[in-house]
């Protein structure tokens, strides 16, 4: 049975035969599919990699198998490929959405100049250059 938001096994079909083949060195891979469900599940729910459910395998698995294709570009390819599919099909519909929303800080907040400065320093007068005599009689 396949959980919602899972891959489908039509879904698994396509993408199946483009990721990268276990090479025999070392332990065997887990399952691609559960730890591709367990990756879409930490997307979809912008938890925490720890706290990805056990039933897709250890946490460590998914996060490991993410970065390593995102490094390798698999998940590059993986896109690719299924947009150019897609796109000879004619199922590919782009959508283009434009946000006008203009959000303005005040003044002080962007690290305007303060007034009377040139430099957005402090207003104070600098120090004399000359130094008090040490006689006060004298001056």
């Amino acid at each position: 049975m396949v959980r919602r938001g899972e891959l489908t096994d039509k879904a698994w079909q396509r993408i199946e035969p483009l990721l990268p083949a276990k090479d025999g060195r070392g332990r065997p891979w887990r399952d691609h599919r559960a730890v591709i469900n367990g990756i879409l599940w930490r997307l979809r729910t912008g938890a925490p990699w720890r706290d990805v459910p056990e039933r897709y395998g250890p946490w460590q698995t998914c996060y490991e198998r993410f970065k390593r294709w995102e490094e390798d570009g698999t998940w590059t390819r993986l896109l690719e490929e299924m947009q150019v599919k897609d796109d000879s099909l004619g199922a590919v519909e782009l959508v283009v959405s434009v946000d006008s929303t203009i959000a303005r800080a005040h003044q002080h907040a962007a690290g305007a100049r303060k007034r009377g400065t040139a430099e957005g320093r402090s207003t104070r007068k600098p120090p004399k250059d000359d130094k008090p005599s040490a006689d006060p009689g004298a001056g």
